[in-house]
């Protein structure tokens, strides 16, 4: 009888000590910081991840995000991948003589304790032939690749291309800009 009350309480010990464990389930909350991956690059951080889609099916759509290199050598981003997307490139807004025009950057440099911020009219991501399997609310993922091969990945939330989850137009109306590509 006592080797059976033991065996039992032994078992319950074990089934409630699981119980507080935490998981490592990714987070999907764009607003969190990417540095607790451990294979993120150490001291870089991606925040405030957000993908909008294009408003045509088949035209680019954008991606946006903060990073900040809180320590560490000065690295530069060499490049930006986003699941669900063929091709993501580094695009850069400039206004001159009153005409926005859109450029390619091959790589953007990143200071210690220095954040950048990828934004509407500024630094951006351009993103060609987005699968149609990308639905505003969902979430997806950003990779940023550093010069020296090391990489940084948050989850980043998925919008319309108003910013909304309603389809309304929005802050990134490149109707004015000039898209020659020859430039980029």
């Amino acid at each position: 009888m006592r080797k059976m009350m033991f065996v039992s309480l032994s078992a319950m010990a074990l089934i409630l000590g699981g119980c507080g464990q935490k998981t490592d389930k990714p987070t999907t909350d764009a607003s969190e910081s990417s540095a607790a991956s451990p294979d993120n690059a150490p001291g870089v951080t991606v925040t405030d991840a957000i993908v909008r889609l294009p408003a045509v099916p088949g035209a680019p759509g954008v991606a946006y995000f903060a990073v900040n290199q809180g320590s560490g050598p000065a690295r530069k981003i060499a490049g930006v991948y986003v699941e669900g997307a063929e091709r993501a490139e580094m695009h850069e807004t400039a206004t001159e003589k009153g005409v926005s025009s859109m450029r390619a950057v091959k790589d953007v440099a990143l200071e210690t304790g220095k954040a950048i911020a990828f934004k509407p009219g500024g630094l951006h991501i351009m993103l060609f032939g987005v699968a149609d399997t990308l639905k505003a609310g969902d979430t997806t993922e950003i990779t940023i690749t550093l010069d020296n091969g090391d990489k940084v990945s948050a989850p980043a939330k998925i919008e319309s291309i108003g910013g909304a989850m309603d389809g309304v137009a929005g802050d990134h109306d490149m109707s004015g800009m000039d898209h020659d590509m020859s430039k980029m």
